[in-house]
């Protein structure tokens, strides 16, 4: 049967380099951020929804809902990405969804790579095999925003703080890769251990995802009175 991999870390981990050049190699890649995007394009309800919540100003000249200014709206502010969940949808049964058909799309000895920063506490490593993390250091995280984009320390510091650290994902992932070298080292380590993995799970020998024991913890701590 098909592998189904959840990839996750922070903004500038380098997990979507990951998904990419595995994705070159032969495995399926859905990025979970694109895929939301989908769901409230013109003409599906969300867009209407997202409107109704945001104002019209968040439609572009092209007429689909500027991402950028949508942001302005929500970025920094629980309580508005709150409204804008709601608005969208039900994410989760569509990246469930996605996975749910590798099952029974992919061959044999396919891979399935659902990448999605918040792939942990969003619930959805109870839909994959294996839980994948992807770390680096604060101070290089950091550097990479501000070169990549073109932000200033500030800005990048508030980017790299309004999400998780690797530590709090760690507890519900399979297997935790630093990426505090070059994309050749990144790469390299990537290679090692999707070979690893693809071994195990062939052989039969991949020790169950520790995603579900963490899981049932968090529902547990949500349901005491």
């Amino acid at each position: 049967m098909p592998l189904i991999i959840g990839i996750t870390g922070s903004i500038a981990s380098g997990k979507s380099t990951a998904c990419e050049y595995l994705a070159g190699k032969g495995a399926v890649y859905c990025d979970a951020d694109k895929l939301v995007h989908r769901m409230y394009d013109p003409g599906k309800p969300a867009f209407d929804r997202i409107i109704e919540a945001f104002g019209q100003d968040v439609v572009g000249e092209d007429g689909y809902i500027d991402r950028r200014v949508l942001g302005t709206k929500v970025f920094g502010n629980a309580e508005e990405m709150a409204r804008l969940t709601s608005a969208i949808g039900d994410i989760q049964a569509e990246v469930r969804g996605v996975m749910d058909s590798w099952r029974t799309s992919l061959s044999p000895d396919g891979i399935g790579l659902l990448e999605a920063v918040n792939f942990i506490e969003a619930g959805y490593g109870r839909f994959s095999d294996f839980t994948w993390l992807f770390a680096v250091d604060d101070k290089l995280a950091i550097q990479r925003l501000k070169d990549r984009n073109n932000l200033t320390t500030e800005a990048a510091s508030q980017r790299l703080a309004s999400q998780r650290a690797w530590q709090d994902r760690e507890p519900a992932a399979d297997l935790v890769t630093h990426n505090n070298g070059s994309r050749e080292e990144l790469i390299e380590l990537v290679e090692s251990e999707i070979s690893r993995i693809r071994l195990q799970w062939r052989a039969g020998t991949l020790s169950p995802s520790k995603y579900m024991t963490w899981w049932n913890k968090q529902e547990n701590k949500t349901n005491q009175p």
